[in-house]
């Protein structure tokens, strides 16, 4: 520190750029509009404001590109717009983690460090190999996660019933033809007589005038 450095002296280490002050005259170069330009959306207050993706209102990007099938409907996990969230934990991480006869909830998951909280469902699964007898509390087990579980002697107990999917509509198959009845013969009827009609007299023609024209 030198030795001259007093309160008349001060200074900061690093020069201060004055702050750019605009609509103060048009004397100043910085009046009338500001440096916003005359109209528009930029001169607007909280123009820059705008979404990400944004294009000024025209059709946007992502929704010009074409659309994928799939990966869209309800039960459709982690992916798709109906996402069901769950964390996952494997039979390896209890048996590292839990000794013999210990009990599984989430609670316990977060006290061993394996969750971080218990805001969201926990689901069991089955990588790797189980053989203390544990009994797990979760939200969901998966079926080789269960038979592990079970094949130790351990019990699952569900914190949430799963969803029974309903059965996939298909075609009906054709009805079986009923067995058609012998079809009786109807005795016919007799037809009526026909009445003979009456035979015409013969018309005698008139002689024209080209044959006997009078003479």
């Amino acid at each position: 520190m030198p030795d001259d450095l007093n309160l008349s002296n001060l200074k900061p280490a690093q020069a201060r750029k004055a702050r750019k002050r605009v609509g103060r005259g048009l004397g100043s170069g910085k009046g009338r509009y500001s440096g916003r330009g005359i109209k528009g959306q930029k001169s607007r207050s909280g123009s820059h404001k705008m979404r990400a993706g944004f294009e000024g209102g025209q059709n946007p990007l992502y929704m010009r590109l074409g659309k994928q099938r799939g990966n869209t409907s309800a039960d459709a996990m982690p992916v798709g717009p109906h996402r069901t969230f769950t964390v996952p934990v494997n039979v390896a991480t209890l048996e590292e983690r839990f000794d013999t006869g210990g009990e599984v909830t989430p609670d316990t998951l977060v006290e061993k460090g394996v969750l971080k909280n218990t805001k969201i469902d926990v689901k069991i699964l089955g990588n790797g190999d189980l053989k203390k007898k544990l009994s797990v509390t979760a939200h969901a087990v998966s079926a080789s996660a269960r038979e592990k579980i079970e094949a130790a002697g351990g019990t699952i107990t569900l914190l949430r019933e799963p969803k029974e999917r309903k059965p996939k509509r298909r075609s009906r198959p054709a009805a079986p033809a009923a067995e058609a009845e012998p079809e009786v013969e109807a005795p016919e009827a007799e037809a009526p007589e026909e009445e003979e009609a009456p035979e015409e007299e013969p018309v005698a023609e008139e002689p024209t005038g080209e044959e006997g024209g009078e003479g």
